[in-house]
Parts: structure tokens; sequence; C-alpha cells
């Protein structure tokens, strides 16, 4: 009899993990959640968390806590997310860059996106355009392709520094143009701005939350976005593919990340919140507001489109003999 007693009781210990997981899942969120943003308050990643972070805790009923672990491009805050753990209650962002362009661009980058995350969905596209400074005289996209033809490397182009949407965007137009412009990276895309705007360069792949205001004062001028189809900020702008360059699309987004491992019904609760939201008309116009296009979906879609991006940019990376700064 004691040796029936033994066995129920150690099959009784062997459960009660299981047991507890499985109640943990049912009754989650019980507690606050750290929503890790990865990027210095006030940037467009970070207003996008505080947006999503404060429609998501409505909806689940529990705090979302934001923390700005900034630094490398958000990889900083992505590896915390991927280390913390897998139990739901720390979030993150992951952007292109974090994402897709550092698995080519950042030599020991600290984790494998496809493997070490579970990808939630895509939050945002931050649309870009192609700007000019108004100098250069030129009205369309095909205006600037041929002038910029006839005078090789007299032309140079801005970037928020190597590795960039910025960046890559640029090289991306160099070779489907076949352009040959030169780039001028700079820290951070403010200083890149301010030498457009006085001319010491004279264009520049930008976010249209970035330059929207110098477009309408006319201080600087859009000919095309980079996104596939024509961005609902500025829907006046054609597409580049439409103005000249046919196949071009380059896209920054943001994203919401989880660590991998994390219960899939787990994962699939804070999808189902986050898409609810990002479809809430509220929730939407803040984000337009903001310069950023919500674009809910699937975990699936998310790690597709980031398993697209990693082959595209390490394409990209390696075709135009990009290295690191």
């Amino acid at each position: 009899m004691k040796k029936y007693a033994f066995v129920l009781a150690a099959g009784l210990i062997a459960l009660t993990p299981f047991a507890s997981a499985q109640s943990n899942v049912a009754d989650y969120p019980n507690k606050p959640i750290r929503f890790m943003a990865g990027f210095p308050p006030g940037g467009v990643a970070d207003i996008v968390a505080r947006i999503v972070a404060n429609a998501m805790s409505q909806r689940l009923g529990q705090p979302i806590l934001v923390d700005n672990k900034a630094g490398a491009g958000g990889v900083i805050g992505a590896d915390a997310v991927a280390k913390s753990a897998p139990d739901g209650y720390t979030i993150g962002i992951g952007t292109s860059g974090s994402l897709a362009v550092n698995v080519t661009w950042m030599p020991n980058l600290p984790y494998a996106p496809l493997k070490d995350f579970e990808l939630v969905s895509k939050i945002v596209d931050n649309p870009m355009a192609l700007v000019i400074n108004p100098s250069l005289n030129v009205n369309t996209l095909q205006e600037l392709i041929t002038l910029a033809k006839s005078k090789p490397k007299q032309f140079t182009y801005g970037s928020a520094g190597g590795g960039t949407s910025m960046h890559l965007a640029g090289e991306l137009f160099k070779q489907m143009a076949a352009v040959d412009i030169a780039h001028s990276p700079y820290k951070g895309s403010n200083p890149a701005m301010v030498d457009l705007l006085a001319g010491h360069i004279q264009m520049g792949i930008i976010d249209l939350a970035t330059v929207k205001p110098f477009l309408e004062t006319g201080r600087l001028k859009a000919l095309a976005v980079t996104s596939s189809k024509r961005s609902a900020i500025a829907p006046e702008l054609p597409t580049m593919a439409e103005a000249g360059v046919p196949g071009y699309e380059l896209t920054s987004w943001v994203g919401l990340i989880m660590a991998a491992g994390t219960p899939p019904q787990i994962v699939s609760r804070i999808n189902k919140e986050l898409v609810a939201s990002l479809n809430d008309p509220a929730v939407r116009q803040q984000l337009l507001n903001a310069k950023t296009e919500p674009v809910p979906g699937s975990s699936a879609d998310m790690r597709a489109a980031v398993a697209a991006d990693i082959e595209k940019f390490a394409k990209l990376i390696k075709s135009a003999n990009l290295k690191p700064n």
C-alpha cells in the first residue's frame, strides 16, 4: 500500500508544474505587463508603443508599462525580450532594423529573430518618401533620375547612418534606377534633415513623420513614397514604382514580439487584443496622426514578412558591398 501511495504522490508532483502552467494560461494576465520599447522616449517606436500599450491595457484589464530600454537601434530592447521569461509578462518592439537588417549588418547579433521570438504581429508601417531640396529644380522622380544620370557622382543623399532604413532605401534606389549618387551618413535623421534643408545635400529617403511639416511649407519636395501602394498619410504621392522605378519597394516597420516558448494561447491572446486595438477607429487615428500606418495581421504574416526582409536586406547589403562603419 505504501508503494502505491508513493507512486501516486510522485505522479501528483510531476503534474504540478503542468497544472500550474495551465492555470497561468487560463487566468492570463493577472499582473502588469512590461512593454520593452527599445528606443528613446519621443521617437516613432516609443509613440507607437505608448498608443498600443494604452489600448491593449484596457482590453486586457492590466497595466502595460512601457520601458525605454534603448540602444543599438532597438537591439538591446529586443534582446531583453528574447532573454525574458516566456510567460507573457514581457512584450516588446521589434523593427525592420532589429529583426531583419541587423541579421546581416550587425556582427554577433545576440539573437536569431526567427528562432528566439514569438512574432506576434506587425503594428505599423512607417512610410518613407524620396525628398529633395527644391533648389534641385526637378518635379518628378523620372526628372531626378535623368538629371542624376547626366551628372554622375555630383549629387548626395543623406541618411541617419549606415545600415538604417534611409541608407538601404537609398542604395536600393541607386541599384534599381542605375544612378551614381553619393551617400552621406549622419548620426541620426535630424542632422541629415538640417543639411538637406540647407542644401548641403540634395536628397534623402526619409520617413513621412519627419518630413511632412517641411513638405507642407514647401521647404522640401517629395517625389514618391517607397511602399508598394500609396500612403494614407500622403495619398497624393505616387509610389516609386508608379513614378519610374518598377518593382521598387522598401518599408520600415514596427512589430510586436515575445520570448520564444511563450504558450501559444498567450501569444494568440496578445495578437487578438493587438489586432482589435489597431482596428479601433480612435486608435487607428492616433497612429495616423503620428504619421504611421496600422497594419494588423497574424503571427504567420509577421513571420513571413521578417523572413522575406532578412533575405531581401541580405541580398541588398551584399550586392552593394555595404559594410558597417
